[in-house]
């Protein structure tokens, strides 16, 4: 055991003598958290919608008051007058519009007659969010407005009544979960990956050749110190990042005890694939250049950002297979859900084998030689 704790002392005291790195691999996780959770969450809001009315009727002036309304309330998008529908979509066209809703002529009379009443919403489809939101708030808005006279006490017709388990959850906590999986994964990529093939450039993997440790010992060294590296950060991301999210409760130390076991677990797991794909290169511009190919290939498949049930089928084969997803998917669990251990045995048990499997096929193909 004393072999195995050598090599762990002298991995952690080089990894002490840099804080630059310890910084980087802790502080860029929560940069990219408070950036993508801003920056994809929240609602739309504050988008022109250019408004022509070619009736002028009492139903149409009536529809944009309703319009202004939702302007001054919801403020899911603003609304200018055009006097022609050519002017209007030639903005469209510009960009200084989002939509233009168009009030055609004859509205009004259809209206008071009940004959098929229609009004067009001309939207800049490139930009689906945006199209999206204003689709709806103009959807929600015909709803009362083609209601008429009192609406009755009972309701014939079947109603729904969405009731919300938990609170709201702004996206910002929802990326959480993939933050704090990404935070170990940056530590592993270094503690793994980089720094191990760096020691075959420079020499100092011969020194360890000639010592009586064993393969197993040795590669048992270097995930251990790994994971220590990569534990520190997901420690200082769940903490720092519960409490810039905004999670209730976020210090509960039983909450707290649950997170730290799926740390240690996501981070033997993922220290021992990088081991494994490492275990045979001694290019050290092989492992730089494969990060952002390995970040891709695993981060956003594991439904960290988006839900796997939108994916295609061999993304959905990627996420089946990819650690991040169990990872992620037990952070959520823990983070927004506060569920115990229980709930995520599944995701405990695919990082433990895997990590078993990582490390004995990285052991086979581990050479002691030169």
């Amino acid at each position: 055991m004393h072999r195995i704790l050598a090599i762990i002392e002298r991995d952690l005291r080089r990894f002490r003598r840099s804080p630059t790195l310890i910084i980087v691999s802790m502080l860029m996780p929560l940069v990219q958290l408070v950036v993508l959770g801003y920056a994809f969450g929240g609602k739309v809001k504050h988008l022109a919608v250019g408004v022509v009315d070619e009736d002028h009727g009492v139903p149409a002036l009536h529809l944009k008051e309703m319009c202004q309304a939702v302007a001054a309330n919801a403020r899911t998008f603003e609304t200018v007058a055009y006097a022609d529908q050519g002017s209007a979509l030639h903005d469209l066209r510009e960009g200084k519009l989002s939509a233009v809703l168009n009030i055609p002529p004859q509205f009004s009379r259809k209206v008071l007659a009940g004959i098929d009443p229609r009004i067009a919403l001309i939207e800049d489809n490139t930009d689906q969010f945006a199209a999206a939101a204003i689709e709806g708030a103009f959807s929600a808005m015909l709803g009362p407005f083609n209601q008429k006279g009192v609406p009755p006490r009972l309701s014939s017709g079947a109603t729904l009544s969405v009731v919300e388990v938990y609170p709201y959850v702004p996206y910002i906590q929802y990326l959480l979960p993939g933050t704090i999986v990404l935070a170990i994964f940056v530590s592993a990529m270094i503690g793994g990956g980089i720094i191990y093939i760096d020691d075959k450039a420079r020499g100092l993997h011969e020194g360890y050749l000639v010592t009586p440790i064993r393969k197993f010992e040795l590669i048992l060294g270097f995930n251990l110190s790994g994971a220590a590296k990569a534990v520190l950060s997901g420690v200082v991301i769940v903490t720092c990042g519960s409490l810039i999210a905004g999670i209730p409760d976020p210090l509960s130390p039983v909450r707290m005890v649950r997170m730290m076991f799926l740390v240690v677990l996501t981070a033997l797991a993922l220290i021992s694939m990088m081991f494994l794909l490492m275990v045979r290169i001694s290019d050290p511009l092989v492992p730089r250049a494969i990060f952002g190919v390995l970040n891709t290939v695993l981060f956003f498949p594991s439904g960290a950002v988006y839900p796997i049930n939108a994916f295609p089928p061999w993304m959905k084969a990627i996420a089946v297979a990819d650690p991040f997803t169990y990872a992620v998917h037990g952070f959520k669990e823990l983070v927004l859900k506060n569920t115990g251990l229980t709930a995520i045995i599944p995701d405990l048990a695919f990082l433990g084998i895997f990590t078993v499997l990582a490390m004995a096929i990285a052991t086979l193909l581990f050479r002691r030689t030169l």
